[in-house]
């Protein structure tokens, strides 16, 4: 427990005022020129409170882990704070592109943190006894909840209640837990009974009781070995817009399968792949259909990201593609997403 530590998010007050739309300005309360602040959310000088949520020391440098929607605003400064009271002011390191995964540090070089040592995420059980750990709902430190595992590998799609962060995110590959996970908690670790982090507290289901998700750690190993080894964290990037075809779509865009992931821009006149992409490169058209990635068939259940998750820069993935009636097979060479 004293490995996490709660984040509180903060900005100026002269950022805010500038940051308010046009629109909104006249329904909220100005005194003097300037916004009325509960007392509550003031920090010192002209800092506002305007968030928080919840991480984990896991080297002794400092380094920390949390979601990367909990520090999502670049314009903002985060604060540690430690389980004894003390304050730290922390600096962001890197935010994963991808995962709702971010690095942070608090550079004191006199003193040595307590950590949570690493497990892993790839033997995980049905029913396995978890707990959470986090400030629950930015109010309560140090809030431990217990449950098991109750599903592996789910996709769901998200809304940050950061309003800096992206308003929709799909995450994948997913821990559900029925852990009580609050507001709050987001960036605590989900640990197993032997006191080792197996994945990063992340969303909750506000209209479900007892549905949780948690990052899967192995997601955060690979990014702390990217920070170390090239300074920050690289993801692949293929470079193409896609949905993945049921039987609905199928029937209703006249497609020869039921399976599958369609290129397609997300409205008639916009282009589905990036110019100079991997996927361009490749010689990937609008409406084209991605059958197999790898030699597997790709599904609602096992999509274009599932397989992207596993690789890394300049891999190779081999692609069986159908356009036209007429199939083929394309090598697409991974880049780094900028």
């Amino acid at each position: 427990m004293p490995a996490v530590i709660s984040i509180a998010i903060t900005k100026s007050l002269e950022t805010l005022e500038k940051e308010i739309p046009a629109d909104l300005a006249p329904l909220l309360p100005f005194k003097n020129g300037h916004l009325e602040v509960p007392g509550d959310m003031m920090e010192s000088g002209d800092m506002v409170k305007i968030g928080g949520g919840s991480g984990f020391f896991v080297h002794e440098n400092g380094t920390i882990i949390t979601n990367k929607h909990v520090v999502a605003d670049k314009d903002a400064e985060y604060t540690v704070l430690l389980g004894n009271g003390e304050k730290l002011r922390a600096t962001v390191l890197a935010r994963d592109p991808i995962d709702d995964v971010a690095i942070l540090n608090v550079n004191h070089p006199d003193k040595r943190f307590p950590i949570i040592p690493l497990g892993s995420s790839s033997h995980l059980e049905l029913g396995e006894p978890v707990l959470a750990i986090g400030n629950a709902l930015g109010l309560f430190k140090n809030t431990v909840s217990k449950g098991i595992i109750s599903g592996l590998s789910r996709s769901i799609r998200a809304a940050s209640e950061n309003t800096q962060g992206p308003p929709v995110q799909e995450l994948r590959g997913l821990i559900q837990t029925d852990a009580a996970i609050n507001p709050g908690n987001s960036g605590g670790p989900l640990v197993n009974l032997k006191g080792h982090v197996i994945g990063i507290n992340a969303a909750i289901v506000f209209a479900a009781q007892s549905l949780g998700f948690a990052i899967p750690i192995n997601a955060v190993k690979r990014d702390l070995e990217d920070l170390e080894k090239y300074g920050r964290i690289r993801r692949p990037l293929l470079g193409l817009r896609y949905i993945m075809i049921d039987e609905n779509l199928k029937e209703k865009m006249h497609l020869p399968v039921a399976e599958g992931a369609l290129i397609i821009g997300q409205s008639p006149h916009a282009d589905a792949i990036a110019p100079e992409s991997p996927a361009d490169k490749a010689g990937l058209k609008q409406r084209d259909i991605i059958t197999h990635c790898n030699g597997e068939k790709l599904t609602n259940e096992k999509t274009i990201q599932d397989f992207l998750e596993d690789r890394e820069v300049g891999d190779a993935l081999d692609v069986k593609v159908l356009r036209e009636h007429k199939e083929f097979d394309s090598k697409i060479i991974l880049e780094e997403r900028l």
